[in-house]
């Protein structure tokens, strides 16, 4: 446990100072870090704290654009897996993210737009830094969640697909399945619902973003702007 956290009021204001400060109201996107703060020592014991922990809100200015959400991602399975919960539980979101990291280097190298990783036995688990969806035969496809952040956006779309009557499922899904998919997208706070047209140089479906996809991000957008009404 981190001591001495702001309480919800702190965090509120220090958000909307943000907000404000910088003048955001549309294609905005915020990144809270908190650490334990400032050591006195560099040494990886939290006694060695001096004072409270560090809050740092990351402003940032992300217009989403028509070809932004119709232009395909190409990813690349990396050898780097998500790790089992006693090494590094994968469903924490710390700033421990080497194994990501070093997965997207890898993606890049390879002339990837984002790294597909596997959990330890093989099945696929989640990007480097989005999650991942699969179509096949009209049915939404991700998985079961051991191995990856729970994800707000991956969450709106399952809460997306049970309320428009779309087949959806959080299983294992193998390699395979994804290659022979109709579709394939990713989810991500900032970036929404991304078409992906390859995966290790393999075609996934039309290549196109599907017509599950282009449903599915008309709905979250509807989704955005009526929570942003409120």
């Amino acid at each position: 446990m981190i001591a001495g956290v702001p309480d919800r009021t702190e965090l509120d204001t220090a958000v909307r100072r943000v907000i404000d400060d910088n003048g955001l109201v549309d294609d905005a996107h915020l990144r809270i870090m908190l650490t334990r703060g400032v050591r006195r020592e560099p040494y990886q014991d939290p006694r060695l704290i001096a004072g409270g922990p560090t809050l740092v809100i990351i402003p940032g200015h992300h217009p989403l654009t028509e070809q932004a959400l119709t232009t395909p991602l190409a990813l690349f399975t990396v050898h780097v897996h998500r790790g089992a919960p006693d090494v590094q539980d994968p469903r924490l979101n710390s700033h421990s993210k080497l194994n990501c990291i070093l997965a997207c280097i890898q993606a890049s190298v390879a002339g990837a737009d984002e790294a597909l990783m596997l959990d330890p036995a093989g099945f696929v688990a989640t990007c480097n830094s989005t999650h991942f969806f699969i179509v096949r035969d009209g049915e939404v496809l991700t998985s079961d969640g051991r191995y990856c952040l729970g994800g707000i956006t991956r969450s709106h779309v399952l809460e997306l697909c049970r309320r428009y009557g779309i087949a959806h499922a959080a299983r294992t899904c193998s390699l395979t399945e994804v290659y022979s998919a109709d579709e394939a997208f990713t989810t991500g706070t900032r970036s929404g619902l991304k078409p992906v047209g390859k995966v290790d140089g393999r075609t996934i479906g039309s290549g196109e973003r599907g017509p599950v996809t282009k449903r599915l991000q008309k709905a979250y957008a509807a989704l955005l702007k009526d929570e942003t009404r409120r």
